[in-house]
């Protein structure tokens, strides 16, 4: 027996694959097909409203409504309105305008009066590129729900008014199902029956709901619990022990979690924001009134004296600490202060020889 190649055995994948690919291309060739046309139509009645004041151009214009019919009607007013229907740049536009130049005289002359309309006899069932609204695909099928309520309103069904799409709705948010007529989790049936839903979305405490209270969940959301009403709650993490927050934090408390946030530095550990919600107040600061403050470590004679003992030194307070500087008069040489007036030079200055005494002339 001869052996197939493995190459030969992948030729139905590749085949099948080919084949979606190019469907999927129809579809999408057809939907802007359909785009196209709603262009071209949109824009020929542009044209219409353009030139309803216009008339012929030059000469004597009497003359040329009795000999030559009344502009309104006219094929000089009809070519005006095609020669700006499209940009200069679109292809496809072009293309249909041209390829359908005679459809678009039988319906100026013939057909204008009995369908108004142009995009629907036009699109829609002349060029076959387009469907009615609330209808799909190559025979104009009615999409889900009906061609008055596509996806029964609930959302919008692929290829909606063209001869593309397969007619499957794309729910709006809140609902689901092939039709659109289920909720979601978080929404409940405000009003549901056979043909009509409307999904209301369920209070922030519950996972799913009956109703729009929170003691209309069937299930609570974490970080809420139920309570002796059986109406989901809020649990205050904050109030755990231990603490969910760091040494150096403290907790805010939200509906359904918390967060934690850093505590002031002048805060040594504390239960909330600012100076004054410290546990303990940092070193360089102290206790006033409920609020941390910080200590002058300079102000005081004999403070001043203990925190810079050197000699010539001054304190300078800082938030939370002090520092220890030269008096004015002094540089800190050595690692202590010294006048300035007795410091050493850096480098040697070379000797300067006295000027010279010159004779008068």
């Amino acid at each position: 027996m001869r052996s197939i190649r493995p190459s030969l055995l992948l030729l139905p994948c590749l085949l099948l694959l080919l084949g979606i690919s190019r469907t999927a291309d129809a579809k999408r060739d057809l939907k802007s097909a359909c785009t196209t046309c709603r262009q071209v139509t949109d824009n020929f009645k542009k044209g219409i409203e353009r030139t309803a004041k216009q008339g012929f151009g030059g000469g004597n214009t009497a003359w040329e409504e009795r000999t030559l019919s009344k502009y309104e009607t006219s094929e000089i007013r009809l070519t005006e309105i095609l020669e700006a229907v499209c940009d200069s740049s679109s292809f496809e536009c072009n293309r249909m305008v041209e390829e359908h130049e005679d459809l678009f005289e039988t319906w100026w002359f013939k057909r204008k009066a009995k369908h108004p309309d142009l995009h629907k006899w036009f699109c829609v069932e002349s060029v076959k590129v387009c469907c009615p609204k609330g209808a799909y695909g190559p025979q104009c099928k009615d999409c889900v729900g009906g061609s008055d309520r596509p996806c029964h309103g609930n959302g919008a069904c692929d290829g909606d008014a063209t001869r593309g799409g397969d007619g499957h709705c794309s729910c709006n948010h809140g609902y689901e199902g092939e039709s659109c007529l289920e909720c979601i989790d978080g929404y409940f049936g405000e009003v549901k029956n056979d043909t009509f839903t409307l999904c209301s979305e369920c209070h922030a405490s519950c996972q799913s709901c009956s109703g729009g209270t929170n003691q209309d969940c069937d299930e609570c959301k974490a970080g809420w619990e139920e309570d002796e009403q059986d109406a989901c709650v809020d649990v205050n993490e904050c109030s755990k022990d231990p603490a969910p927050c760091g040494e150096e934090e403290y907790c805010i408390n939200n509906d359904g979690s918390f967060s934690c946030k850093g505590c002031d530095k002048v805060c040594s550990g504390c239960t909330g924001a600012g100076a004054n919600g410290c546990r303990d107040c940092a070193a360089g600061y102290h206790d006033v009134e409920g609020t941390c403050t910080d200590v002058d470590e300079c102000s005081g004679g004999g403070a001043a004296a203990v925190v810079c003992a050197a000699d010539h030194q001054q304190c300078v307070n800082t938030p939370g600490a002090h520092l220890c500087v030269c008096a004015e008069g002094h540089e800190e040489r050595d690692g202590g202060c010294v006048p300035r007036a007795l410091s050493e030079p850096d480098e040697e200055e070379p000797a300067t020889e006295p000027p010279q005494a010159h004779d008068d002339l």
